[in-house]
């Protein structure tokens, strides 16, 4: 996953504000750079090589597992999915608070999870970035990020 954030970036025209990889999902916050941008485009360009890769491991791994991912569409036609159908949970964040408070959703996941005790213990998480503990293993883009309103 972090290989497709780092490379979608650059292709799709995104800065990168958050991050956290779950064992099972991924929360990202990211600002188109473009005025006109298709989010569609964004989350292809992110989940199609997570896909790819993750089929490819599990069939050469683990082919009896190939069943549990095995899709089949309303259409009749089967697949082998990795991401759950449907597009995520994407929602455009209008007010710096927001923002802000989302980031301190998407670090505060792992540990409301009980999957560590500090937000800086989860290595797939830029709360490191934001708490001064680590670079992180994906750049972020703090230059763009609003301006930390009072109280958050």
């Amino acid at each position: 996953m972090l290989e497709a954030i780092a490379q979608a970036r650059g292709r799709q025209r995104f800065d990168l504000w958050a991050y956290v990889i779950m064992p099972e999902h991924v929360h990202l916050l990211i600002h188109p750079t473009e005025q006109e941008y298709r989010i569609s485009r964004i989350l292809s360009s992110l989940k199609q090589p997570v896909s790819k890769r993750a089929i490819l491991y599990v069939g050469r791994n683990e082919p009896g597992f190939l069943g549990q991912m095995t899709d089949t569409q309303p259409n009749g036609k089967t697949w082998l999915r990795f991401w759950q159908r449907g597009g995520g949970y994407d929602r455009n964040l209008w007010s710096p608070r927001y923002v802000w408070e989302t980031i301190e959703y998407i670090h505060s996941n792992p540990v409301r999870r009980g999957l560590c005790d500090s937000e800086t213990d989860w290595p797939w998480s830029s709360a490191g970035v934001f708490l001064g503990v680590s670079d992180g293993p994906v750049r972020l883009d703090l230059g763009s990020l609003p301006d930390d309103p009072p109280g958050c």
